[in-house]
């Protein structure tokens, strides 16, 4: 893939864990970083590898994953562009907890630990900005556990369509239009299977809560879809 090229300032202005900082903490951070160029599909690290650092998505997107013993694979989220990963172990020096991989040809911006660790240091104000946005991360994951421990797959898949609408929708005439991925991506992220998510999709469009054109679906009214979340 060719160089992707980006300016590393900005793209950390535009990060939520990095929203609370100053302009002078945004350089400092910036000039700490490396950009990845990396193709779609490739393995950027597996569960349990000792944690180099954390990345932010330039560009592209990446799949946070835990696999299972039998194969399954359970979608943890998606990062596209302006998010942070893999900021936990950074902090707590443990593993990686989960592996990473590209689904999209991705520029990434890397900061070691041992450079970020450094840069907290040097200015312990950062440390807690991030730890912040840190615990509204670790707040979204206890809702992932309670939404594949006590809603049914229409609730979780409701929720998954809304949460995209939210951060990746553009708004239109026809309704808030989403891009959206196979439904054996789709399974993956809500803990079921490809058969049930296109079972609920179709009765999804059925009730005229949403449509679908090519790859991309409408939702034309999400307060409806919404209401689906509470079945």
């Amino acid at each position: 893939m060719s160089p992707i090229r980006h300016d590393p300032v900005g793209v950390l202005s535009r990060t939520s864990l990095f929203a609370d900082l100053s302009d002078g903490e945004l350089h400092a951070l910036a000039h700490r970083t490396i950009t990845h160029n990396i193709p779609s599909g490739q393995v950027i690290f597996s569960e349990g590898e000792p944690c180099q650092g954390l990345f932010v998505v330039a560009q592209g997107a990446v799949k946070i994953f835990k696999t299972a013993p039998t194969g399954r694979e359970q979608v943890l989220v998606i990062h596209r562009e302006g998010e942070a990963f893999a900021e936990l172990p950074v902090f707590d020096g443990g593993n990686y907890p989960a592996s990473a991989i590209t689904i999209a040809d991705s520029a990434l911006l890397f900061v070691s630990k041992q450079d970020f660790r450094g840069l907290c240091l040097e200015h312990p104000e950062i440390a807690l900005k991030v730890l912040k946005s840190v615990g509204g991360r670790l707040r979204q994951l206890v809702m992932l556990i309670e939404e594949l421990s006590f809603t049914t797959v229409r609730s979780r898949l409701a929720s998954l369509l809304l949460r995209v609408a939210k951060t990746q929708g553009q708004q239109t005439e026809r309704g808030t239009e989403i891009a959206i991925g196979s439904h054996t991506e789709l399974a993956a992220q809500i803990g079921t299977v490809r058969e049930l998510v296109s079972r609920n999709l179709a009765r999804f469009q059925s009730e005229g809560l949403i449509r679908t054109d090519g790859k991309r679906m409408i939702i034309p009214d999400a307060e409806a879809l919404a209401e689906a979340v509470k079945d």
